[in-house]
């Protein structure tokens, strides 16, 4: 029985993933920002669970000693955690609410279970999203978005964080047996998006384009191909998937000067010894 590791378990893609994998026979340790969502699955399946705000690193430390006394091994660690947010607004620790829970947070999750996952041979899986194509405006220099700043963009520079982020793992950590992948799910009827106005909130809540989305079964066949599959053999490393396809993201998820600085300064940010 593999242990799998899902952050953002307790509703949409995570859950559907949650309850395919435990249907395949894996354990899955559910981590939600929910207590009563997250104890409510964790119930339904049978399942442990954890529970973490991601914007606030302090409890993404503590979700990472508490996994680290809980799990000997951990084979899949599935960042998943993420959302999108309106105005900027800087988290307790500094940070601009969506870099941080989209990409910081899962960085230092990561980072801080490293030699658990070095032992395992882990996966270590994004979910990313075609946003990180259409609609960043990557700036490394500007992280936070203090000079430029919009809901969508900000959210779009995240999920291009998460693609040169498992670029860079691939890169440094494939050596010891980790494997790192990213993915877009698809366009998936959450409740992602409901408390932003604009063209995101539009997509996935008008009763007419809502019926266009996938489900969040299918978004979480998804993350269960990667999470499922062995790498180099399912699965080519390093990459980033749609549709179950390695594809193109945005022109500097290629760049591996931009990964490794996004790397070193999400370091800094976190304060990695």
């Amino acid at each position: 029985m593999r242990t799998i590791v899902i952050t953002g378990a307790s509703d949409g893609i995570g859950a559907a993933a949650a309850r395919q994998l435990v249907a395949r026979g894996d354990r899955v340790v559910l981590v939600g920002r929910s207590a009563d969502k997250t104890r409510r699955l964790a119930d339904e399946l049978g399942m442990p669970h954890h529970l973490a705000d991601f914007a606030e690193l302090a409890q993404v430390r503590r979700l990472a000693a508490e996994l680290l006394a809980a799990y000997p091994r951990i084979d899949v660690l599935a960042n998943n955690a993420g959302g999108i947010f309106g105005a900027r607004t800087l988290t307790a620790d500094g940070f601009e609410q969506t870099f941080q829970v989209n990409h910081l947070a899962g960085f230092l999750l990561t980072n801080l279970l490293r030699e658990r996952l070095v032992a395992g041979a882990a996966s270590v899986i994004q979910t990313s999203s075609a946003a990180s194509r259409l609609f960043s405006r990557f700036d490394v220099t500007d992280l936070n978005g203090a000079r430029r700043y919009s809901g969508r963009t900000a959210y779009g520079n995240a999920k291009l964080a998460n693609v040169l982020f498992t670029r860079e793992l691939q890169r440094r950590w494939g050596s010891q047996g980790v494997n790192a992948a990213a993915f877009h799910p698809g366009v998936v009827a959450t409740q992602f998006a409901a408390n932003v106005p604009g063209p995101f909130r539009f997509m996935y809540h008008n009763p007419l384009t809502r019926r266009l989305l996938t489900t969040t079964d299918d978004g979480g066949v998804r993350l269960v191909f990667l999470a499922a599959g062995t790498p180099h053999r399912d699965w080519l490393p390093g990459a980033y998937y749609e549709r179950d396809v390695p594809t193109r993201s945005h022109r500097l998820a290629l760049d591996e000067h931009v990964a490794r600085e996004i790397w070193e300064r999400s370091a800094e940010m976190v304060r990695l010894g």
